[in-house]
């Protein structure tokens, strides 16, 4: 069974352990010799690997999706961690918990998925309703929908996450409809809830997250047109110009052509859920990515060439921020005696390197201090 995770990995360490084999290519090294180049990984995240020697040996021994098990040096390279493996086997399912190779939402399935079914029940359009209700009660779509990933990588990448990723929407949406008294609630709700259903059929999710044939070849957005054309089959009375206006919100959610979507949002509902879409996808790329970097003594993380931008760890920030400061004010605690020192003041005493020049005191300067002193002595 497992027992390091990629998380736990420190540098100079020798590790013995399993791990989901992403990818898998022989590459060659400028003496022309070939090695294994590697993409390794668990739950907790990726690692790069290189086998240098003995390649021959391996190569055929396993593939892309198997569990291997490995021994080899962690070390940094180019600020990452990065696998030198020695000795590498074919693992067997039954020395594995798959549990500890997919990332997993941290939250419960089944309360999430009843939280849904709640927030279908109270759509007031009895159309709508029946509609994300007939989803819900497809065994298949409900199954699917409780694994599925909300992306392969970009966000929400885990079991569980088109769920968590839909729940989160659906709070943003109650939230902003209260500012814009013209927009429809159950319009918007509708949308969220099917605007990637198309991925439960889109993505893979066994043991690593990929895409089907019909995701390479369709895309989710047609898969999900398919799959609400389907259902409203079932459904005679549904309202044609309604079912335009769902259609709609599936075909433009990702807001710009560039961005894969057909057709631009061109209604207030469609606006919003691209928008709260955006965001919500944005958000939680940044704090998974953050999440991930290693680079502990670095506040900035490496290029994340989806959000096109290095990101600030801004807790890491401002925590080493709040340690200068107060660093700063324990060296000034003390008085003079704990003060920094300053550079090129010779043999000058601290006090003096304070203190301006004194000025030449005035006479009423000098009668004044006169009578304090005077003063002073009759006390």
């Amino acid at each position: 069974m497992k027992n390091r995770f990629i998380s736990d990995l420190q540098p100079n360490e020798m590790v013995t352990t399993y791990f989901l084999v992403q990818s898998k290519e022989v590459r060659l090294r400028k003496t022309g010799e070939p090695y294994l180049s590697m993409i390794l990984s668990d739950r907790t995240g990726q690692l790069e690997a290189k086998k240098w020697e003995d390649i021959d040996q391996i190569v055929d021994t396993f593939d892309r999706d198997d569990f291997v098990k490995v021994h080899g040096l962690v070390q940094n390279y180019r600020e990452r961690p990065q696998m030198t493996i020695q000795r590498l086997r074919l693992a067997e399912d039954s020395e594995v918990e798959l549990a500890d190779y997919l990332p997993h939402t941290a939250k419960n399935i089944d309360e999430m998925f009843a939280t849904l079914r709640t927030a279908v029940d109270e759509i007031g359009n009895p159309h709508l309703k029946q509609l994300l209700q007939s989803f819900l009660d497809d065994p298949e779509i409900a199954s699917r929908l409780k694994k599925a990933p909300a992306a392969k990588s970009l966000h929400h990448a885990f079991v569980g996450g088109l769920l968590e990723h839909v729940l989160s929407l659906l709070n943003l949406a109650r939230l902003a409809v209260q500012n814009y008294d013209y927009v429809d609630l159950d319009l918007v709700k509708t949308g969220i809830v099917l605007h990637d259903i198309g991925k439960i059929h889109e993505l893979t999710y066994g043991r690593t997250f990929g895409y089907s044939s019909e995701g390479q070849l369709l895309g989710h957005i047609t898969i999900g047109l398919r799959m609400l054309d389907q259902k409203c089959a079932l459904l005679p009375d549904f309202p044609p110009r309604l079912k335009l206006l769902v259609e709609h919100l599936i075909l433009s959610h990702h807001g710009q052509y560039a961005f894969g979507s057909p057709k631009l949002p061109m209604f207030p509902e469609a606006v919003m859920l691209h928008y709260l879409d955006d965001l919500d996808s944005k958000l939680e790329s940044m704090r998974a990515y953050v999440a991930s970097d290693k680079q502990d003594l670095e506040d900035w993380t490496r290029y994340n060439p989806s959000l096109e931008r290095s990101l600030l760890k801004k807790e890491q920030f401002l925590r080493v921020t709040r340690e200068q400061q107060e660093s700063s004010i324990t060296t000034r605690v003390g008085g003079s005696l704990n003060r920094e020192p300053e550079a090129n003041l010779g043999s000058v005493a601290p006090s003096e390197t304070r203190r301006p020049p004194a000025k030449p005191m005035s006479l009423f300067g000098e009668r004044l201090q006169s009578a304090i002193k005077e003063g002073d002595e009759d006390l």
